[in-house]
């Protein structure tokens, strides 16, 4: 037995449903059969005897029978009027006979005139139905009383419809309810077939144990990895996502079997997760995190099923890029500063060398004024350190690119009400955009920075250079639009990204309540406005 089970268990998912859908139909077919044909065969005895008493009505009803049992049939009249009736009704028999049980006809002549073998049962005046042996076999039998003109009882009609007749009958339509379940069956059959061959197509090929062990490993992977993971079938509707997509996406409740237009709003994030903005490594910034995303379409046995889409966090990987850009900066002025000293000092060293020792105090002087002006300059009008420090270390890199970076003269910034840190990276973006916009034309290579802190926080910077066309005024915000191509990072490192500075500043300005304004070229021009920290905008 045990043997025979695993045998069993070994078959295939789709053999098992088709052989148990097979047995199901057959038994059910065979048992409607059968009750079937109990039902039938009760309901043809029944139409028989029905059949029967209405002809042993009729019968007794006729004059000429009355009559002739009342007279003792002397013209012998009965015989043919019951056997004619007989023809015409099809029955097996109309047996005619007086209340003694003397036979006046029967379809076989020798027997009449002689006595029933069963007593004369309508003696009462009432008609009866049931199964009669009778000389000729069983039969489905009714008996009516015949009636003189005083209402007495004279004779009884007995008519018979043999129980072959009814077997007949019956096999005839057990033949056409034989035929009805072999079509139900070969149905059955080819529905049962069509239906394994579905569910092995459906779960391509896979066995239950093959899927139950998938499942098992999908749910491990789902939530075993950081990153987060969304499976989308192929008509958009989100069929798998993990705790981490979940967190990025800052998705709650019920998402199965929704489409992400429902989830997600309009913008970048949904045209990547949905394909319409194609390519690897897709940078998205949400108001919380800057993602990486990887949309791959999934197909099994050369149909589509849908896509999966990974997501991961590089929101703190990339601020570390950021701080190290910014202190790769700082590096390249103070490389900048210290090649232009070592200029100065042989410069120096040669007015000595040559005994001129006035004119090397009036240059070292000059050089003093210069540096200390310009850094006292910023301190002055710039409360924030870093910030300060920060458009120093870009004008001095600016220099070593021929671009002039220039403060106006009205800037004044003491209370930003402002993040530092968001204050330097709206600065520098959008100071390291105009540099990298002006240093590779000809022509004058200027960037003017403005900062004021009158009516909250503004920052302005303005290039010389060719500007944002405008149709691309509205797109140049956008999360990883941009006209330029990456960046070599580190000896061996990856390349860094584009498209991503205006977007953080517009995600800053944006989540302060500020506004930001892009105009057209020529000439770039950026505006930032944040207002004061409890002020109505």
């Amino acid at each position: 037995m045990s043997s025979a089970r695993a045998w069993w268990g070994a078959r295939p998912l789709a053999s098992q449903i088709l052989v148990w859908t097979l047995v199901l139909i057959v038994v059910t077919v065979a048992l409607g059969g059968l009750v079937t044909n109990r039902i039938t065969g009760q309901v043809l005895d029944e139409q028989f005897r029905l059949r029967a008493l209405g002809v042993a009505e009729s019968v007794a009803q006729m004059p000429e029978v009355a009559t002739g049992v009342a007279t003792g049939d002397a013209g012998h009249e009965i015989q043919a009027a019951a056997e004619q009736v007989r023809t015409r009704a099809q029955t097996d028999y109309v047996v005619v006979s007086d209340r003694y049980g003397i036979r006046f006809s029967h379809p076989t002549p020798s027997l009449i005139g002689k006595r029933l073998e069963e007593p004369v049962a309508v003696l009462d005046g009432q008609t009866h139905v049931g199964t009669d042996p009778g000389s000729l076999g069983d039969s489905a039998n009714a008996k009516a009383p015949i009636l003189d003109a005083s209402g007495n009882v004279v004779g009884q009609v007995s008519v018979g419809i043999l129980e072959t007749t009814v077997s007949m009958e019956l096999e005839r339509d057990a033949g056409i309810v034989g035929g009805s379940s072999a079509l139900i069956l070969l149905i059955g059959g080819a529905g049962s077939f069509l239906l394994a061959r579905a569910i092995k197509r459906a779960t391509f090929g896979l066995e239950p144990a093959e899927i139950a062990s998938l499942l098992q490993e999908r749910e491990a992977l789902l939530h075993g990895i950081r990153e987060g993971m969304v499976g989308i079938d192929d008509a958009g509707r989100v069929t798998v996502i993990n705790v981490e997509a979940r967190r990025l996406l800052r998705l709650e409740n019920t998402l199965l079997d929704r489409p992400l237009e429902e989830l997600i709003p309009e913008g970048r994030l949904r045209d990547v997760l949905t394909g319409e903005a194609p390519g690897a490594d897709q940078t998205i910034i949400t108001d919380d995190s800057l993602l990486v995303a990887n949309r791959m379409p999934v197909s099994v046995g050369g149909r589509s099923v849908g896509a999966v889409v990974t997501l991961r966090d590089r929101t703190e990987v990339e601020a570390l890029m950021r701080d190290l850009r910014a202190l790769e900066g700082l590096m390249t002025a103070l490389r900048a500063q210290e090649h232009e000293y070592a200029n100065r000092m042989h410069t120096v060293g040669a007015l000595l060398h040559l005994g001129d020792i006035g004119q090397a105090r009036t240059f070292i002087a000059g050089i003093a004024d210069t540096t200390r002006s310009l850094g006292e300059g910023l301190r002055a009008r710039i409360e924030p350190p870093e910030l300060a420090a920060l458009i120093y270390a870009k004008i001095t890199v600016a220099a070593e690119q021929d671009v002039r970076v220039a403060v106006s003269d009205e800037s004044f910034l003491r209370e930003p009400g402002l993040g530092t840190q968001d204050l330097l990276t709206i600065v520098g973006n959008l100071l390291d955009n105009a540099i990298d916009a002006v240093s590779s034309l000809p022509g004058p290579h200027e960037v003017t920075l403005t900062l004021d802190d009158s009516s909250g926080v503004f920052v302005s910077v303005i290039d010389t250079g060719p500007g944002v066309p405008a149709e691309a005024v509205d797109d140049v915000v956008r999360d990883g639009y941009t006209t330029k191509t990456e960046r070599a990072g580190q000896a061996g490192g990856p390349a860094l990204r584009r498209g991503i500075g205006l977007a953080l500043v517009a995600r800053i300005v944006r989540r302060a309540g500020g506004t930001m304004d892009v105009f057209a070229g020529p000439g770039g021009r950026f505006e930032v406005w944040i207002p004061k920290v409890g002020a109505e905008g």
